[in-house]
Order: C-alpha cells, then sequence, then structure tokens
C-alpha cells in the first residue's frame, strides 16, 4: 500500500472559514495538531491548546504555524464548521496507511455509547459509535457513528466498506450477527468469528442441533475403537 504523509491526507478537507483573508492559523496546522494532541491523550481542547504549546518545536519541523499554537477557542471554533464526513475518511485513510495488517489479525467490531454525549436541553441522545479495533497493531482503524445501538445493523456494513479486510478475522458480538454481514466480510476476503445468541431462535436451535449431533459422532467414533 503506498504510504503518504499526514499532510497529504488532511489536506483535501475543504476550509470552511469566512475570514480566509485575514486568518491566522493554516487549517492543516489546526487538524494536525489536534489529531496529535488527541493521540498523545489530550480529552478537550484547552489540553490541544497546552499540548501544542509543548511540542511547539516538535510541530515546527513538520508544520508551518506562522502565528503560534492557535487558542483552545480556535480549535473548538474550526473544529464546528469542517465536513466532518470529510474529517472521517480523510482520517480512515491516513490510519490504512500508516496500520499494516497482518495476515489472521482479529479485527473487532464493537458498539460503544459515548459517556455524556447527549444533550437533553437541546433533544440530543448520546452518541454511539461502532469501531473496528486491531488487536496485533492496538489501533481503532475505522469508526462510524450511528444515532442509536440498534442501528448497528445498518452501520456494520458501511464500516466493513471502509476498511482493507483481506486476510484478517473480523470478531463480533451478536448483533453483527446476520447473514448481510457475513457476505460482506467475505466479500472482503476476510473470515469471521460471530456470537449467536437465543434471540435468533430457529438459527440458534439448528446450531446448537448441529454440534449435539457433531458430538454424539466423535462419541461414537471412540466407543467403537
Amino acid at each position: 500500500m503506498k504510504k503518504t504523509s499526514i499532510q497529504e491526507h488532511f489536506s483535501l478537507i475543504a476550509d470552511n472559514r469566512r475570514d480566509t483573508k485575514n486568518k491566522l492559523h493554516n487549517l492543516l496546522d489546526i487538524i494536525i495538531i489536534t489529531v496529535c494532541g488527541v493521540i498523545a491523550g489530550a480529552n478537550d481542547w484547552v489540553a490541544i491548546e497546552m499540548f501544542g504549546n509543548a511540542q511547539k518545536e516538535w510541530l515546527k519541523t513538520f508544520l508551518e504555524i506562522p502565528n503560534g499554537i492557535p487558542s483552545h477557542d480556535t480549535f473548538a471554533r474550526v473544529f464546528r464548521i469542517i465536513n466532518p464526513e470529510q474529517f472521517r475518511k480523510c482520517f480512515i485513510n491516513w490510519m490504512e496507511s500508516v496500520v499494516e495488517l497482518k495476515q489472521g489479525e482479529v479485527i473487532a467490531v464493537d458498539g460503544k455509547t459515548i459517556r455524556r454525549s447527549h444533550d437533553k436541553s437541546n433533544g440530543k441522545d448520546a452518541i454511539h459509535i461502532v469501531s473496528a479495533f486491531a488487536s496485533e497493531n492496538g489501533v481503532v482503524c475505522g469508526q462510524i457513528k450511528t444515532s442509536e445501538k440498534s442501528n448497528e445493523i445498518t452501520a456494520i456494513p458501511k464500516l466493513l466498506e471502509m476498511l482493507v479486510l483481506d486476510g484478517c478475522v473480523v470478531t463480533m458480538d451478536a448483533m453483527g450477527c446476520q447473514k448481510e454481514i457475513a457476505e460482506k466480510i467475505i466479500e472482503k476476503g476476510a473470515e469471521y468469528v460471530l456470537a449467536l445468541k437465543g434471540n435468533q431462535k430457529n438459527f440458534y436451535e439448528d446450531v446448537n442441533k448441529k454440534t449435539l449431533d457433531s458430538r454424539k459422532f466423535s462419541l461414537d467414533i471412540r466407543c467403537n475403537f
């Protein structure tokens, strides 16, 4: 896979700021400082600003930073107006270029609700994220947001479509035990291990029966010997 720099990947994001003539900071600088800050453990805009100031000399080795590190308000304001879909695609493409998935690597797909992400005053439910975690690399190689947990079934195929999974093993809980999802994993050149629960009654009973028949067959063979 061709590897390109982080700047090349995120340069595809459109600058939606109105005042483009008098802007003090490059959009690319703001985005990359944020990404690096989050990787380093920063979890809010103030922490990202602090990270930028602490690592300013290092950041200047590959960023322009013409007017110093942006304020936390600037980081927040810019990320409110950039296109989230563009950012998501750029981030996933960048991750795929720097993470080399090994043959047989386990990709764990799971959904989690982000704590305190709801906004009851504005009628907004909590954010639910479906992520694909590469076990050997120890990184999330892709994720997608859904409005609620029940929408995982429709979100998972979209997430799988984004990823390069050839030769990997995809694991999921019972929510992902769907024919369409299994077909998508095979289409992407991967194997799958899916959990099966009693909520899929007929399928669950068929698997149990086949398992019992298989055990009985093995026992008969041992008894004959």
